[in-house]
């Protein structure tokens, strides 16, 4: 059995490493808490967006834009296909990582000529240990989702899509439904299915045409380089909320098995301890004992 001084190392270690599971905890949930703030003061921006770009297809017949099918072409278009894919840059946050990336060779195996856009230090690592060649990642992008860095990256990839180097795009990121599920998901960002814009049915016709300066192309191309880009942005915070709702998880799970150990450690130390104050009971009872047999044997034989 370890003796007392082993033990209560033991729990110091256990009592030290539970404060930092706590200090981590409180962190993380303060980054989910200013990430979903950010989120909810962009999403209005993003939303209106989405609703002017219904109200051109509801206002002007034969809009054509290479950011869209055409609307008798449902099938996946044949070439190199582009994807973004949204990782951590540290983990101790469970099965995170693991989630995206086996969403991405998912993609890969269905698509092998991919080219691979990667946020996160994970993923970079990942990829690069497993000799699948990565066209660009983004640095320090994860642990700091801004409009700026989502603006870089749909820049990039617009760019590469404009000239025809990509047909299509996806992004594989996770998806925090509420405070207890995240999902990986892979989501197609270019090009859009119309029906993804449709027009509600209960929604009034427009009596009077609206008038598109230069163009309804040219118009439509601008507003899709903006929503792309916020699509992006919400992925990246989504994954970041992701993230850090699965390190407090982790955390919370470290932390009650520190406590779970601490208690079972608790009570070999008291079990050791009582059994150590018993030995040295006996010791010292037994040396009474001798020492006065001792004087009765001494005053027996004066």
């Amino acid at each position: 059995m370890a003796g007392i001084k082993e033990i209560k190392q033991r729990i110091e270690s256990v009592q030290q490493t539970r404060k930092i599971t706590n200090a981590m905890y409180l962190i993380a949930s303060t980054k989910l808490r200013r990430a979903k703030d950010d989120l909810s003061k962009t999403r209005p921006y993003f939303q209106a967006l989405r609703v002017e770009i219904k109200r051109i297809f509801r206002t002007a017949n034969g809009v054509e834009s290479r950011y869209f099918y055409p609307p008798d072409v449902t099938k996946p278009r044949e070439g190199t296909y582009g994807c973004l894919v949204i990782t951590a840059d540290k983990g101790l946050a469970g099965a995170y990582n693991q989630n995206v990336i086996k969403e991405a060779q998912r993609l890969l195996d269905q698509h092998p000529d991919t080219k691979l856009f990667v946020v996160g230090e994970y993923g970079r690592h990942f990829f690069k240990q497993h000799n699948i060649p990565v066209a660009k990642s983004f640095l320090y992008t994860a642990q700091n989702p801004t409009m700026e860095r989502a603006r870089e990256i749909c820049a990039l990839l617009l760019d590469e899509y404009d000239r025809g180097e990509l047909q299509e795009i996806f992004v594989v990121y996770t998806d925090m439904e509420n405070s207890l599920t995240s999902q990986a998901l892979s989501t197609r960002l270019l090009p859009f299915h119309r029906t993804y814009f449709s027009i509600p049915t209960k929604e009034k016709a427009v009596s009077e045409p609206f008038e598109f300066v230069p163009s309804v192309g040219a118009v439509l191309d601008g507003m899709m380089h903006s929503y792309v880009a916020g699509f992006i942005y919400s992925a990246l915070i989504d994954s970041f909320c992701s993230e850090q709702n699965a390190r407090m998880t982790a955390m919370d799970a470290a932390n009650r098995n520190a406590e779970k150990l601490l208690g079972e450690l608790s009570l070999q130390y008291n079990r050791v301890r009582q059994a150590a104050i018993t030995q040295e009971i006996t010791e010292v009872s037994a040396g009474a004992k001798a020492q006065r047999r001792k004087h009765r044997k001494e005053g027996g034989t004066a």
